[in-house]
């Protein structure tokens, strides 16, 4: 069984090919980052070939999509032949609300809810959609699942995901926290307890998944019981481009100077703000820290401003697991950037954290333990690999299908 995993970002498409049929074989696996921007780049790399890459302009997921397929069926670099040697296609989708708590194979009702919750994560219910409607395209009849982001976090307790609004829109719009990245979160806080020797069941795991988009979650009892992205994800933590937790009286206050509509403070908490509306230079950290290097301001500013909130919530989660054992970093800026690690993890002694600036050096290419002996948590940098747990999800929900 050949199955193609999409994990389509706000600013991104990871992609992995599995081969499930005998076990696990991974035959490739790409990112495509940085779209909208100009220059965006497709790293692909088949697992038993040469990794190349493409420079171009990619102004939407659709066309993002259609840069993938093209690569996995390249007669040089490709590892099938034509797209329709794929048997099944696993879709991250980050907000299924209330009507799906677990992996479901999608159908025009699912394609349905899907859109209605747009509202719920515009800068990725629809380019999920985009994914979903672009291979039916390519492969029609294909059999498609969703696995999504919301899942894990179903076991928070009401007085968590409540927010303190009229109950009423709790019945008539299900307004409440949601939290996203869960498949993210559940994987590397399995996968370092494991690394560990533990089970997660036992320890008390704060999940850091740092990117484009960014979230935090506690874990206790190997569930979540509280995650920083909310009802949207625009909540929380200071991101590329959005805004993270503000006082809502701020958005009422800009609304009416700046003659904005729904739409326009739609468009300023998710697509203006966070880390390039503050540094008014860029989403991508790595442009940030060039700049920042370069003694740019507002650049060490947005540095500044986000690794400070990231410790804002690790404090806060302590607090409400009563302690702490283990940390993990996950995630495109969890992974790789280890300066950010640091500005997050300094002074936090009186926390257990004692942090191991020297282990930290470097890209998290292998997982890693980057705390010293003596801190009472330990923290690691974890590889995530959500795009497995969407293939295993596929797998099991097609053959169930099929029987």
């Amino acid at each position: 069984m050949i199955i193609l995993v999409l994990n389509c970002g706000s600013s991104s498409i990871k992609y992995q090919l599995f081969n499930m049929s005998d076990g696990y074989e991974m035959l490739a696996k790409g990112l495509l980052e940085r779209i909208g921007l100009n220059d965006s780049i497709l790293t692909h790399k088949p697992t038993n070939g040469e990794p190349y890459k493409v420079i171009n302009d990619v102004p939407d997921h659709t066309v993002g999509i259609n840069l993938v397929m093209a690569a996995l069926t390249d007669p040089k670099h490709g590892v099938i032949k034509n797209v329709n040697e794929i048997t099944a296609v696993g879709h991250r989708v980050v907000n299924g609300g209330e009507s799906y708590k677990e992996s479901v194979l999608i159908d025009n009702e699912v394609k349905k809810q899907v859109e209605l919750c747009s509202d719920l994560a515009p800068l990725h219910n629809p380019a999920n959609l985009k994914g979903i409607l672009s291979v039916e395209k390519l492969i029609p009849g294909v059999p498609q699942v969703a696995v999504f982001d919301t899942s894990f976090h179903q076991t928070m307790p009401d007085y968590a995901y409540m927010y303190a609004l009229p109950y009423e829109y709790y019945e008539k719009y299900k307004i409440r926290k949601y939290g996203y990245h869960g498949t993210s979160h559940k994987f590397v806080a399995a996968k370092a307890a494991n690394l560990l020797g533990k089970n997660m069941k036992d320890l008390k795991i704060i999940t850091c998944h740092l990117g484009n988009g960014a979230s935090i979650t506690a874990i206790q009892g190997g569930r979540s019981i509280d995650t920083s992205m909310g009802f949207t994800p625009v909540d929380g933590l200071i991101m590329g481009t959005r805004t993270g937790e503000i006082d809502p009286g701020v958005l009422i206050y800009i609304a009416d100077k700046e003659h904005l509509n729904v739409t326009g403070v739609n468009n300023l908490i998710n697509k203006k703000s966070g880390v390039a509306g503050i540094s008014q230079l860029s989403s991508d950290m790595r442009d940030l820290e060039v700049a920042a290097s370069e003694g740019n301001e507002k650049a060490i500013l947005a540095l500044n401003m986000y690794a400070y909130k990231v410790k804002k919530f690790i404090g806060s989660y302590i607090a409400v697991l009563n302690g702490l054992d283990l940390l993990v970093f996950t995630g495109g800026v969890g992974e790789n950037d280890f300066k950010m690690r640091a500005m997050i993890c300094s002074d936090m002694e009186q926390l257990g954290i004692i942090f191991d600036f020297e282990a930290n050096i470097g890209i998290c290419s292998k997982d890693k333990i980057i705390s010293k002996p003596e801190s009472r948590a330990t923290v690691m940098c974890i590889t995530t690999d959500e795009e497995f747990v969407i293939a295993s999800d596929t797998k099991y929900i097609v053959e169930h299908h099929t029987v």
